[in-house]
This record gives C-alpha cells, sequence and structure tokens, in this order.
C-alpha cells in the first residue's frame, strides 16, 4: 500500500460504506464533514443495490458507486475506506479494507464482540494501514474546552462525576424496521454498546480509565413492534445500565444510562472537584440522541468568593453548522494528519479494544453481582 508520505498534500479520496442517500448516519455526519475538509475527496459510495448507490454517488457527487464493498475497497482511487453500516457487518467489511491495503474509519461499535475487535486491529497493524474508530464526542468544542479547564486545575482535585444519559430510542412502542437489530443483544448495537460505549469513552477520556466497577443492566420495556408491519419485536438488549465505579485517579463515579424515555431525554455530566465544579449539559433538538451527536453546554462554578453560574460560549464551526458532523470533521481533520505524517493521534482500532473491554467487564458485573476490577 502506499506509505503516509506518498500523499503529499493530494486530497485522500475516501470510498464511503453504507452511503444510502435517503437516510443514515453517512449522509447526516460524513458527507457533509467530507465536504468541508480541503484534505478530502469522495470519491466512492457503496450500498447494497445498485440502484441505491448510483442515487447516492449522483446526491453525493462520488464519481464511484459499488454495490460489492469489496469492489469499493480495491479500486485504485479510494485511499481510505470508511464503514457506516449495522455493527454485524463491520467485521467483514474493515477486513476487506485491510485486506486492500487501505486505511480504515469504522464506526463505533467497531464489532458485535472483543473477539472481533481484537482480530481487526491485529489485521491492521500487520497491514500498516492507519485505523480509525469513529468516537467523534471526543473532538466536541465542549469536551475541548472542559478538558482545558481540568488540566488547568479549574476543579482540582477530581473527587466524583455523575452521569445522568438517557435517550429516547425505544420511548414508543413501535419501533422503524431498520432500528429491529438494535433491540437483539447478539448484535452488539444496543444502549450499552452505543450509548454506554460513547458515554464511558468519554468519561475516560477526560477523566481517567474506570479501575473497578460494580454494574447492573436490565430490560424495563421489553414490548416492542415494527412500525411498518406490527410484528413483535424480541427484546433482549438491556435499555438500562445503572453503574458505580472508581477512577484510577480514585475519583468516584455514578453512571445511569436508560434508553426508551419519552421526556426530556438528554445527557448531564457533573465533574466535582475540590476548587470547583463542572457540567457538560445537551442541548438543542439532538439531544435525546447521546453525546456524539447533540450539542454540549458547559456550565462552571468555583468554591470560596465565585460562586455564580459561569456559562462558557460554545461556537458552532461554522455558524450555523450541526454538532452532529463537525465533530466527525475534527475527527478527520486529525486522521488527515495522521496519514500524512504517520503519526497516531486519532482514536483507533486499539482505543475501540479498550473500550469493548470495558463493556465486556460491565457486562460480567451484571451477570455475577458482584463489583469486578479492571487490568490496565
Amino acid at each position: 500500500m502506499r506509505g503516509a508520505s506518498g500523499f503529499g498534500r493530494g486530497k485522500i479520496k475516501v470510498g464511503i460504506i453504507g452511503a444510502a442517500p435517503e437516510r443514515g448516519w453517512a449522509a447526516r455526519a460524513h458527507v457533509p464533514a467530507l465536504k468541508a475538509l480541503p484534505d478530502f475527496r469522495l470519491t466512492a459510495v457503496g450500498t447494497t443495490r445498485r440502484e441505491s448507490a448510483n442515487a447516492a454517488a449522483a446526491a453525493f457527487g462520488a464519481a464511484h458507486a459499488f454495490a460489492d464493498a469489496g469492489e469499493l475497497s480495491r479500486h485504485p482511487e479510494v485511499d481510505l475506506v470508511v464503514v457506516t453500516v449495522k455493527v454485524p457487518a463491520h467485521l467483514e467489511l474493515v477486513r476487506s479494507a485491510i485486506d486492500a491495503g487501505k486505511h480504515v474509519l469504522c464506526e463505533w461499535p467497531l464489532t458485535r464482540t472483543t473477539a472481533e475487535a481484537e482480530s481487526l486491529t491485529q489485521a491492521a497493524d500487520a497491514a500498516g494501514v492507519h485505523d480509525a474508530i469513529g468516537l467523534q464526542a471526543r473532538y466536541s468544542f465542549t469536551v475541548l474546552q472542559a478538558q482545558a479547564l481540568i488540566a488547568d486545575d479549574y476543579v482540582g482535585r477530581v473527587l466524583s462525576v455523575t452521569v445522568h444519559a438517557t435517550r429516547s430510542k425505544g420511548a414508543e412502542e413501535t419501533v422503524p424496521g431498520w432500528s429491529e437489530y438494535t433491540y437483539q443483544r447478539e448484535n452488539g448495537a444496543g444502549l450499552l454498546e452505543v450509548a454506554g460505549g460513547h458515554t464511558l469513552d468519554l468519561v475516560e477520556y477526560l477523566l481517567g480509565e474506570f479501575t473497578e466497577l460494580s454494574a447492573d443492566l436490565s430490560v424495563q420495556r421489553p414490548e416492542h413492534r415494527v412500525t411498518e408491519t406490527g410484528r413483535p419485536v424480541e427484546v433482549s438488549s438491556p435499555d438500562h445500565l445503572l453503574l458505580h465505579g472508581r477512577l484510577a485517579g480514585g475519583a468516584a463515579v455514578s453512571v445511569h444510562l436508560h434508553d426508551g424515555k419519552p421526556t426530556a431525554a438528554g445527557t448531564r455530566i457533573e465533574i466535582e472537584g475540590t476548587r470547583g465544579d463542572l457540567f457538560l449539559v445537551s442541548t438543542g433538538d439532538k439531544a435525546p440522541m447521546g453525546v456524539q451527536i447533540s450539542e454540549l453546554d458547559l456550565y462552571g462554578i468555583r468554591h470560596g468568593r465565585e460562586m455564580n453560574w459561569l456559562k462558557l460560549p460554545v461556537p458552532l464551526e461554522p455558524p450555523g453548522a450541526a454538532a452532529e458532523w463537525t465533530n466527525v470533521a475534527r475527527l478527520y481533520a486529525t486522521l488527515a494528519e495522521d496519514i500524512r505524517s504517520g503519526t497516531r493521534r486519532t482514536p483507533g482500532f486499539a482505543a475501540g479494544v479498550r473500550l469493548h473491554r470495558l463493556l465486556d467487564t460491565v457486562r460480567l458485573s451484571a451477570e455475577t453481582g458482584k463489583r469486578q476490577s479492571r487490568q490496565l
């Protein structure tokens, strides 16, 4: 494959697998992010049907359309393969791109299981390609502000972290057919994997890794039907997570995540320290969708004489842009620098493996009813 220096300042050519033109994360986030960045050019799109692939190519301005993902990965005008399809298909599609010697960006969750994620990490390392995972909440402007304040001792020593994150997904008895697979645990795309993965990764990114935890998982809404057909949905994926734990720095953590909240769904992360507190709060119409998608406001309060709430300005770049794609754009920008220079600053498959292992620890605690230690 082409080495990092081979790109020079030419555009990195991108092929997106799962680029449905009418709906989906690729259209909402990846395509506008790529269009906003000078380092990239969208050259190829792929879906499971030739008709939709052609429609996507026309809608997004791509030169090539594919109904065969392997052909897209092998095409000479594709340098970076982006995988934005259902989680059970990630393993085969990412491995195909790696086998073709292409750089890969895969949405989170990386795979259904930790073993699958480990196999892709080993394959990417052996092939010498750049691999990236879609943990774009790390690139929220609000998160970057909070990170800088924590480093600047705004809160002092962190004592505790409290997270309450809810989604409106599953709040109604009927659910759209495209989402049905997320309600089966074996598909690895439920509350724990998606909302839990993004939210817990953000906590660790800001404050350090979990060293121990106790957790409880439950299904509180066991009955759904497919909107289009009325067919019953088999629900085995938990829609509630209660977690208590410790971070490497000693801070106590309390996390409550749940799906199916019909009112005021959103996320609130409270970071409390010896000198002050910070609060990250989701806002806007995307608030019920999770920290990786919604806009976040940042509030701070200091002990002593400064007892007033402080709302820090969080600009969207460019003005009027949506947080759901600006976060993705910042991830892409970092990946472009990595590809050109050979650095590894973008969260890659190894970060995905660590997060998968954390979720395994959550499941083990819930299954055994025992507090679990985590090897770092």
